[in-house]
């Protein structure tokens, strides 16, 4: 517990009222605020910390906690919410920003995007395993997100690029070169999607300073453009394996670095999808509103390039954030506008790597959260449960047949779980959660975790009187537990 704490005079200190509001609201107990902690915090790397009830006390009473605590007591309070709640929301000091760390609105120009992206990813490799890295970020949100992204649309200046060099000697890389990198990005994607983003994602980063490293050298302009792209990608994957393991702040600066990334490669189609992860990622925050104007910003953006199926997958996307905004004719209208995109989808479409995840199972996954989400919002409304149920099940139907995708097929079997707690079938629910929990503990992915664990929460508030439900329930304990010690 050492060290977790500045000092702090006892006239100075008051109680923690900003904090203990939030605490209160939350329902957690002191001990489970710790294990949270504890958790987020052996994400972080920072494996000194070992939080205790009586830690969480002293916060409450006003001690100050040093970094990172605050930020990891700021994405678990914006998780719990729904909304970004920041250090300072929470009574908190944070420290003082870093360069590399300070907001979204960066200059958009080449060779600064080079240098951002190559310190970032730097201090990411070297500072994760002591626990610094984030400690100097906070996510943005509301209009100081949205008008810096606007920029990825306005025309720059064209001519060379002029980067830094090592050593000013012109570095060519070959053809088979550049196809390897392509193609090792490709892999990284592929394990992402099997094994979750906890498994690889510090060899997505150390591969993404290595292209930052290659951009720094003098090369052919066709060359540089594939590096950008290259970089891109390779940003935009780690951001998401990022949001995959609960670190938002960070994954959201990778997003950023990555569509500055893929304005220098001139590929809006890329910059589409990358504002598609970060309108995911807003609403996974509790921010419906802010997730509709990024995908705006990415369908206006690539509406002359975007091929069927990435026009497909900005539909399902807007129609969910229709649906967290409580707006069910404009998300049907999305649903449908999807659907229709995905049907004109031909054998001889040359799409990017990166949207060929976008199969029919991701089709009917994404529709049919899209009507789940607006039951909740509806207030568990029946009728939109019913109209999620067949969708969610040929979802699920598809991906059992997909060993590629372990993922998403855990995340819609968890989705069925909820649609059939929202059609009060508690023991169909405990059967698909139960299957969901055998996937996950081999799949690296706290996003997982953390649906299966707020269902099956659910579905003892409302059902823990039904044995299958205590049986899901000591399973999930079992096989996926929560400890606060120390690693």
């Amino acid at each position: 517990m050492g060290g977790t704490s500045s000092s702090q005079s006892g006239a100075d200190k008051r109680p923690n009222e900003q904090l203990t509001s939030w605490f209160m609201r939350s329902g957690w107990s002191k001990g489970e605020l710790a294990r949270q902690v504890n958790r987020r915090a052996r994400q972080l790397g920072a494996h000194h910390i070992s939080t205790d009830t009586s830690r969480v006390r002293r916060w409450l009473d006003g001690e100050q906690p040093r970094e990172p605590i605050p930020r990891i007591l700021s994405e678990l309070f914006s998780e719990r919410f729904g909304c970004v709640v920041g250090v300072e929301e929470l009574g908190l000091r944070s420290a003082r920003p870093t360069p590399s760390g300070q907001g979204v609105d960066l200059p958009w120009a080449g060779p600064q995007t080079v240098q951002m992206i190559s310190e970032f990813s730097r201090s990411d490799l070297m500072l994760a395993r002591r626990g610094f890295l984030g400690t100097s970020l906070a996510l943005s949100a509301g209009p100081a997100l949205i008008e810096p992204m606007q920029r990825w649309l306005v025309p720059t200046p064209s001519g060379p690029v002029d980067l830094p060099s090592g050593d000013g000697r012109p570095h060519k890389l070959s053809a088979p070169e550049l196809d390897l990198l392509e193609s090792t990005t490709v892999m990284f994607r592929q394990w992402d999607a099997q094994c979750g983003g906890g498994l690889r994602r510090k060899a997505v980063v150390g591969q993404l300073h290595e292209v930052t490293d290659l951009l720094q050298e003098t090369q052919p302009a066709a060359v540089e453009k594939r590096l950008f792209r290259a970089a891109g990608e390779l940003a935009e994957l780690a951001g998401w394996m990022s949001y995959d393991i609960g670190l938002q702040p960070t994954a959201q600066k990778y997003f950023v670095l990555a569509l500055h990334a893929a304005k220098e490669a001139g590929d809006r189609s890329l910059g589409s999808y990358i504002l598609s992860s970060m309108s995911r990622q807003m609403i996974h925050l509790g921010r419906p509103d802010d997730a509709l104007e990024l995908i705006h910003l990415g369908q206006y953006g690539s509406r002359d390039c975007a091929t069927a199926r990435t026009q497909a997958m900005l539909y399902a996307m807007e129609a969910r954030a229709y649906a967290n905004m409580g707006h069910p004719d404009k998300c049907h209208r999305a649903v449908r506008m999807a659907e229709d995109a995905f049907s004109d989808i031909g054998s001889a479409d040359q799409d990017p790597d990166w949207i060929r995840f976008f199969s029919e199972a991701e089709l009917n996954g994404e529709n049919s959260h899209s009507y789940r989400d607006l039951a909740y919002v509806a207030g568990r409304s029946p009728t939109y449960a019913a109209l999620a149920r067949p969708v969610m099940e040929r979802a699920v139907e598809l991906f059992a047949a997909d060993r590629e995708h372990q993922r998403s097929y855990a995340l819609n079997l968890v989705g069925m779980a909820t649609v059939h707690l929202l059609e009060r079938e508690p023991e169909q629910a405990a059967a698909f959660a139960t299957q969901a929990i055998g996937i996950a503990k081999s799949v690296r992915s706290e996003r997982v975790n953390t649906r299966l664990r707020k269902t099956v929460g659910t579905a003892v508030r409302d059902y823990g009187e039904v044995g299958a439900i205590g049986k899901l329930a000591d399973q999930l304990a079992r096989d996926l537990p929560e400890t606060a010690e120390a690693v």
